[in-house]
């Protein structure tokens, strides 16, 4: 008698439409008190039934409506669960910034000597220099003393290399199955630093669109070169680094002593600039110029250290990755 029961609630809920729904409903519902409920009974129900899960469409439809409105634009990440909590500053206020976090922000080291230059010596040495001479004097004829558009400029050009080591680096250590000292994440965080310093010169600057493509134009040819040229010899790669830090701390320098003999107005920092180098509320751009001239020495020094590494014949793993060092 039960096998009947079950076989006539199965074919009503398959062949049933309209009026019979409710009828097949009602018969499964007391086969199922029949079978005295439980676990058997609980299965035969979700089995049986042609009523939707209403709790679990109710739980999808919450979990897509679950949005980020920000500007009209609509971001779905609760569908994902790819949510970011909720960060604040030391004061408490929230963190307003999605580009960096608070643990990338630093004090930069203003007390770095800025002065330093690395005597070319090789033949790689002396091209390395003269190159970056002859791009600074390009550079010096197109923007002469627009410090504003030159440093936006510069920081395009100085934040390839880091990447290119970093990005070669990394694939040298998948290839080979070693590590490399720290030598990828120093190099990569060289590369985000500039792009911060970029971040910082454009709330500054504002780029015309010639800059613009200027931009585009420079940055497409340098990457491609530099990428070759980090293949041929890394510690000449490196070199040249090093002197184009170098004449960003000339630059830097010089746009500092505009500031200071008022041919640049010395402006509030941006908000960007004071919570990434942790600047003081009432900051100005000599502040912010004084940090980043400080950042390009440390950058100087770091590729600096990479040449004369591979010039003792040795590989960058064999020395300790200066992390941190900005």
């Amino acid at each position: 008698m039960k096998n009947i029961i079950l076989v006539r609630s199965a074919a009503r809920a398959l062949l049933g439409s309209g009026g019979r729904n409710y009828h097949h409903h009602f018969s499964t519902a007391a086969v199922v008190k029949q079978h005295g409920g439980g676990a058997f009974g609980n299965f035969y129900w979700r089995r049986m039934s042609s009523l939707p899960d209403i709790k679990d469409e109710e739980d999808s439809k919450d979990k897509k409506k679950e949005v980020i409105n920000n500007n009209n634009n609509t971001v779905i990440s609760s569908y994902w669960g790819i949510t970011r909590p909720k960060i604040q500053r030391d004061d408490g206020s929230e963190w307003p910034w999605n580009c960096f976090m608070p643990w990338d922000s630093y004090r930069a080291d203003v007390s770095i000597d800025v002065t330093k230059h690395h005597e070319p010596k090789t033949i790689g040495d002396k091209f390395a220099f003269k190159t970056v001479k002859f791009l600074r004097v390009l550079s010096d004829l197109y923007f002469k003393e627009r410090y504003g558009c030159h440093a936006m400029m510069l920081e395009t050009i100085a934040a390839v290399p880091g990447m290119v080591g970093g990005m070669l680096l990394h694939l040298k250590s998948l290839r080979k199955f070693q590590h490399t000292g720290g030598w990828i994440k120093a190099l990569l965080e060289e590369a985000e630093n500039e792009r911060m310093h970029l971040m910082t010169m454009v709330e500054l600057v504002k780029p015309s669109w010639h800059e613009r493509l200027l931009v585009i134009t420079a940055q497409g040819v340098f990457f491609n070169g530099f990428f070759v040229f980090y293949l041929i010899s890394p510690k000449t790669a490196h070199r040249f680094v090093g002197y184009l830090e170098e004449e960003a701390v000339i630059s830097y320098t010089e746009h500092l002593n505009a500031i200071e003999s008022g041919k640049v107005e010395n402006v509030p920092a941006p908000a960007i600039a004071i919570d990434y180098w942790r600047l003081p509320k009432d900051a100005t751009l000599k502040d912010v110029v004084t940090v980043i001239r400080a950042d390009e020495a440390h950058h100087r020094d770091v590729n600096h250290f990479a040449s004369d590494i591979h010039h003792q014949g040795k590989e960058l793993k064999e020395a300790p990755a200066p992390i941190g060092y900005h």
